[in-house]
């Protein structure tokens, strides 16, 4: 595997795992796993990844890769649950990023191929749960 290319694995496992809110941030993290890299080449890396800094929620923004968050189709409310509709593959490691963060909102996930699950907490609106699970998920009925 070319530098490149490992470098850019490391960048979307970073963005995955932990709330990265700049260029600096990254490149601090980068360098810290091995991958030292110039403002110029982590912008190029960025953009070639699909990575967006996107509100997580609480008055900040994070770097996310808009791929997961495309491939998000539908999101439904029936009760006191919803269900997220994504394309296939892609529930799985979407609800393992929305168990992982745990918005104080969301008590669990269950996840198939193509379809999440999610179980709110007690007294939560329908919409404070979006709200919570927007920097995870934006719907796209393309």
């Amino acid at each position: 595997m070319s530098v490149r290319k490992e470098r850019q694995e490391a960048i979307r496992r970073i963005i995955r795992t932990e709330k990265v809110r700049n260029q600096e941030e990254l490149s601090r993290r980068l360098e810290a796993v091995g991958f030292p890299a110039t403002q110029a080449t982590l912008s190029r890396d960025i953009k070639q990844l699909k990575i967006a800094r996107v509100h997580d929620g609480n008055d900040t923004y994070v770097y996310q890769s808009t791929d997961a968050a495309r491939s998000v189709t539908d999101l439904e409310f029936s009760g006191n649950l919803a269900v997220i509709k994504t394309r296939p593959g892609y529930a799985g490691a979407i609800a393992s990023d929305i168990d992982r963060e745990a918005p104080r909102e969301i008590l669990a996930t269950v996840a198939g191929d193509d379809t999440i699950l999610l179980i709110p907490r007690e007294g939560y609106s329908r919409e404070s749960i979006s709200s919570a699970i927007a920097r995870f998920i934006r719907v796209n009925n393309d």
